[in-house]
């Protein structure tokens, strides 16, 4: 039996939590200055509730992509806090890298010497997808972004397309109940977009959340929930 797409398995009910009451995404007061005298983000509050989806515009150097690599994790506030499910970043690292796909603006994350198989099996032990899930996953995931024929070729052999497809994949791998994304729309075709959307309508029909950043007037034909622009370092309704 061939292994279902993420699309495929959209129903299926959300994994059990043990916190139930936690949101999937807040951010509390989150503030960041790369100078002293230059706030980049001032007091940012955000929660994002189960099955929700939440864009956020700006122009370039507003600061959208600081605010997701501090919500991923990958760098530190300079003041508030972030939580998925309760989770913190840092304190509950391993749990919060297992339910938080991040995927970063630009090309890179790619190994170029990497075939796109190898690729998804690294980022997949990254992830911390369960040794026993991991085959399925990476399978699972190459089927739903067309990636299967290419599994024995070299990342570096890829067109820009396929390669923002493998990201993408990357990012969705470990089935996360949060997705960032960061301008994921680089380099896809219409086919291309029809995964991603089936990939987030596929998020939160389990539940979870998803955080779509990008520059102010994309993207258009994907409906979300809220709609901010940071400015000033702060979030607007749009």
């Amino acid at each position: 039996m061939p292994t279902p797409s993420l699309s495929d398995q959209a129903t299926a009910p959300a994994r059990a939590t043990g916190e139930p009451t936690w949101p999937p995404l807040e951010l509390y007061d989150v503030r960041k200055r790369w100078r002293k005298d230059t706030p980049l983000i001032e007091s940012i509050n955000l929660t994002i509730e189960p099955g929700e989806t939440v864009w956020i515009g700006g122009r370039n150097g507003a600061g959208k992509t600081t605010l997701l690599r501090i919500v991923a994790g990958l760098i530190d506030p300079d003041g508030g806090d972030v939580r998925a499910y309760g989770l913190h970043p840092f304190r509950d690292r391993r749990e919060f890298q297992r339910r938080v796909g991040f995927l970063s603006a630009g090309n890179a994350g790619i190994y170029a010497r990497l075939k796109v198989r190898g690729q998804l099996e690294t980022w997949a032990r990254i992830s911390y997808v369960p040794r026993g899930r991991r085959d399925a996953a990476i399978e699972s995931v190459l089927a739903h972004f067309d990636l299967a024929e290419l599994a024995g070729h070299r990342c570096d052999r890829l067109s820009m397309g396929q390669r923002q497809r493998l990201r993408l994949a990357m990012a969705f791998v470990a089935e996360p109940d949060v997705v960032l994304l960061d301008e994921p729309r680089n380099s896809l075709d219409a086919q291309g977009y029809e995964m991603l959307n089936a990939a987030i309508r596929g998020t939160v029909l389990r539940g979870g959340a998803v955080l779509w950043c990008s520059p102010t007037g994309e993207p258009s034909g994907f409906h979300f929930d809220s709609r901010y622009v940071l400015d000033a370092g702060r979030l607007n309704s749009e």
